[in-house]
Order: C-alpha cells, then sequence, then structure tokens
C-alpha cells in the first residue's frame, strides 16, 4: 500500500534547464558577430580623422582657450576604442567557458588599457562640451558611472564575488557602448527637430535644433542602455530556473554555488 502512494524517485530537475541553456547560447552566438562588425565599422569611420595628431580634423570643435582640450579628446579616444575592442571579448560566453585565462587577461586589458584611462580622460573633456550644458552633464554622469561600475566589478572579481563581477562588467560594458549609440540616436533626433512641427519650436534657430538634438542623444545613449541590461538581461537571467517546489535537498550556501550571469 505505502509503495504504490509515492514514486520512487523524484523528478529529475536537472533534464529542464538543457533546452533553455542550448536557447541561451544560440542567442548569444546571434548577437554576438553584430556587436562585432557594428563595433569595427564605428571605429573605422571615427578613428582616422585623430590618428594623425591634427586638431584641424577632428570632428568636434577643439576650444582654442584649453590647451589640454585635444590632447585629452586624442586620449579618451584612443583608450575607448581599446576598451570598445576588448569589451567584446569580456563578453563572449564561450571564450570566458572555454579560454578562462584569455578572458582574464581580456578583462585586465578592458579596464587597465581601456575603461579606466578612458574614463579618468573624459573627466577632463566632457565639461567643455560643445554642444551646451545639458551634454556637459550629461558625459560627465556618463564618465563617472563608467568609472564607478569599473570599479565595482575589479573589486568583486578581487574578491572572487563572480556572479556580481559578471553583473557589474555587463552594466559597465553597457556604458562603453553608449558611444556607438549616441550616433544612432543623434541621427534620429536630428531628423525629428528637423519636421514641421518640431522644427516650428525653435523658430528657425538651427544651433539650438542641434544642441537639443545632441543633448538628448547623450542622456538617451546610456540611460536607454542601462535600463535595458538592468531590465532584460540581468533581470531575466537572475530569474529561477525551476519552482523552488521541486528541490528535494537543502539549498547549498551562496557563496560556494556557482551563479550564472552574461
Amino acid at each position: 500500500m505505502t509503495t504504490a502512494s509515492a514514486p520512487t524517485t523524484p523528478p529529475s530537475p536537472a533534464a529542464s534547464p538543457q533546452p533553455a541553456r542550448r536557447r541561451r547560447g544560440s542567442r548569444q552566438r546571434a548577437w554576438l558577430p553584430p556587436l562585432i562588425v557594428v563595433s569595427v565599422l564605428f571605429l573605422v569611420f571615427s578613428l582616422p580623422p585623430y590618428l594623425g595628431l591634427d586638431p584641424a580634423k577632428a570632428r568636434l570643435p577643439i576650444r582654442p582657450d584649453y590647451p589640454l582640450h585635444y590632447p585629452l579628446m586624442v586620449g579618451h579616444i584612443l583608450f575607448g576604442s581599446v576598451a570598445l575592442l576588448a569589451g567584446c571579448l569580456q563578453v563572449w560566453p564561450w571564450l570566458r567557458t572555454r579560454f578562462p585565462v584569455v578572458h582574464r587577461w581580456a578583462g585586465r586589458l578592458y579596464l587597465f588599457g581601456g575603461v579606466f584611462p578612458a574614463g579618468v580622460l573624459v573627466l577632463g573633456v566632457a565639461p567643455v562640451s560643445s554642444t551646451g550644458f545639458g551634454s556637459a552633464v550629461g558625459n560627465t554622469a556618463l564618465g563617472v558611472l563608467w568609472l564607478a561600475t569599473a570599479v565595482a566589478g575589479y573589486r568583486a572579481a578581487r574578491r572572487r564575488r563572480y556572479a556580481d563581477h559578471r553583473a557589474w562588467m555587463v552594466r559597465n560594458f553597457a556604458l562603453t557602448l553608449s558611444i556607438v549609440a549616441n550616433r544612432v540616436w543623434l541621427v534620429l533626433f536630428l531628423v525629428l527637430v528637423e519636421t514641421p512641427p518640431v522644427a516650428a519650436v525653435f523658430g528657425g534657430d538651427e544651433a539650438s535644433r542641434i544642441q537639443t538634438a545632441a543633448t538628448a542623444s547623450v542622456w538617451l545613449s546610456w540611460v536607454a542602455n542601462l535600463l535595458f541590461v538592468e531590465w532584460y538581461v540581468l533581470r531575466r537571467r537572475s530569474s529561477p530556473a525551476r519552482p523552488a517546489s521541486t528541490c528535494t535537498t537543502p539549498s547549498t550556501p551562496s557563496s560556494t554555488a556557482p551563479a550564472r550571469i552574461p
């Protein structure tokens, strides 16, 4: 009587995550190549005017009353380019799992050869933005958050809190990609401010239209990126894989259980 009332073995919870894991891996393989292509194309377009160290070829206006403006800008662009390319390697899950040593060295390059120097240098450039006070505040806030998330990610890795490390680095790379997103938003906003209903608000003031579009693109480029990774990537990845009722053994302490954050 008692043997027929309950199954001899509980349902295996280990079999269900496999299809989800395969689907997640296929999605990661799908978005990584376009990300690398877009990053490389962006650098091919953006870098050449600054490689010759000629201020006359700069895409942004250089302030003649601020001698450090151009050197700081060039340094920020060069180190930022390193961060953009190394960051693509950092968010590659296959590289992280198959070649952890390469992942670690790419991470050091990303932080110490990219984010940290570029973030410090941008704090000397952002406050003198050529597109007004709103852009200056937005770019300065971006620079501070860029450095802060990088420090948080590095400290988490040093303390072997790898789930926290991955979460902070996902946020940080979202801020790194804001420079690419900024160009997309800028084009969209420039088109928007040229439409008759919106252009009428500025009364024919072309400089005000451009400044408004630039300010909006600066803020949206990094705020939208952070919202995306926080509400979609990190929140979705940290959701429970199975109901708690399927667990038949005591849960392991959080310090020893491996966490999976992209």
